[in-house]
């Protein structure tokens, strides 16, 4: 039977979700409508906003559901621009949702560079903010690639000290470490369910009660007048129903770093070379490369081997495109070989072993073939 190890880039349903999303689309109704079904639709909506807050310490009136963290993080940045922010700073390793977005946002944008190890370079930016003008600035809590950890209370009173905005985008975090928006000093903050279980294409802005939204999303007056069009209700009730299992998880103090740990020393003991290493990383993510074996041939040869993990590069027409992340890293000569694996709640420890099993193995048949060309070139 396949494993499935690639909880990054979507974690597997939970059968809890399935059963709310099921249980919310059946009877059917608007949640704008006032009659029963459409009451009924609007609790569901609403119980799923109050269970999403609690998760991330936010009061039930700051959420904004949506169609995705993408979504989300594009209303940030309009927000944080019609506020008054006359520049946007993103992280080099930042998703490309909010630096392809930030792009297009109309005003100034600089890139913040990260350390070797993967976190961002808090000096540079305290001296890009001492530049003046109200800056918003986007750091993911954690890479999406990479898993590392950064320090955003401390970059968060760094922004507030200069008068800006910071926004964080929470989507690999939640679930697997604390996410709480007044710990961390956020100004806004970016949920997406698919990442903890729950249905793809519904997400959540998170807005700090001292902060205003803008829509971007135009029509009637859904979600307080921040996001037009009929809420998706069985995708939002899903998202609440996982949102309830995650909080039980974190309270029981689920881990499975010693799992990933214990892989993790294997493949590093083959040869590979992991990223991050030294810096505070999910627990879930181990991001690792090699040289002479691209991602695409790897995926490929661990598939077959029923092993399912991802690349820290996309192929696209046959050519490997170099990990941003790696190569903001500094890591460059590395940057086409890096892949992922990432467990999540339905993982177990076997998942882990075998996936190291499989990956050794593999790599020591690759190196075997590389020497025997070169014996015949010679």
């Amino acid at each position: 039977m396949a494993i499935y190890l690639d909880y990054n880039a979507t974690a597997l349903v939970r059968p809890e979700v399935r059963d709310a999303v099921m249980e919310a689309m059946m009877p059917g109704g608007n949640p704008s409508a006032v009659h029963a079904l459409g009451r009924k639709a609007r609790a569901r909506v609403e119980n799923a906003r109050a269970a999403v807050a609690e998760l991330v310490g936010a009061d039930p009136t700051s959420i904004i559901f949506s169609s995705g963290g993408t979504e989300s993080n594009a209303q940030a940045i309009a927000s944080a621009v019609a506020a008054g922010c006359d520049r946007v700073i993103v992280s080099a390793t930042e998703h490309p949702c909010i630096s392809e977005t930030a792009i297009h946002c109309g005003v100034p944008v600089e890139v913040m560079p990260v350390l070797g190890d993967g976190q961002a370079d808090l000096a540079w930016l305290e001296a890009a903010l001492a530049k003046g003008g109200r800056a918003f600035v986007s750091l993911h809590h954690a890479n999406n690639e990479s898993g590392v950890i950064q320090s955003i209370a401390e970059t968060a009173a760094m922004v507030r000290a200069a008068g800006g905005w910071m926004h964080v985008d929470a989507i690999q975090t939640l679930g697997k470490i604390a996410v709480d928006i007044r710990a961390l000093g956020a100004d806004t903050l970016t949920l997406s369910a698919h990442k903890i279980g729950g249905p793809q294409g519904v997400g959540a802005l998170v807005v700090a009660e001292n902060r205003a939204a803008i829509r971007i999303v135009h029509g009637a007056g859904q979600e307080r007048g921040l996001r037009a069009g009929t809420e998706n209700v069985p995708g939002i009730a899903g998202f609440g129903a996982a949102a309830l299992v995650v909080a039980q998880e974190m309270a029981s103090g689920v881990d499975h770093s010693a799992w990933r740990d214990a892989a993790e020393a294997r493949v590093k003991a083959a040869g590979a070379t992991i990223v991050g290493e030294g810096a505070p990383r999910l627990p879930n993510t181990l991001f690792m490369a090699v040289p002479a074996w691209d991602s695409p041939q790897q995926l490929i040869t661990l598939d077959l081997a029923g092993v399912m993990i991802s690349a820290g590069s996309a192929c696209s027409s046959g050519k490997v495109k170099p990990s941003k992340t790696m190569v903001a890293m500094g890591m460059d000569d590395l940057a086409t070989g890096g892949v992922r694996v990432s467990g999540g709640w339905n993982t177990q420890e076997s998942d882990w072993v075998r996936f190291a099993d499989a990956w050794t193995a593999a790599y020591e048949k690759h190196v075997s073939r590389l020497r025997k060309d070169v014996k015949k070139v010679a």
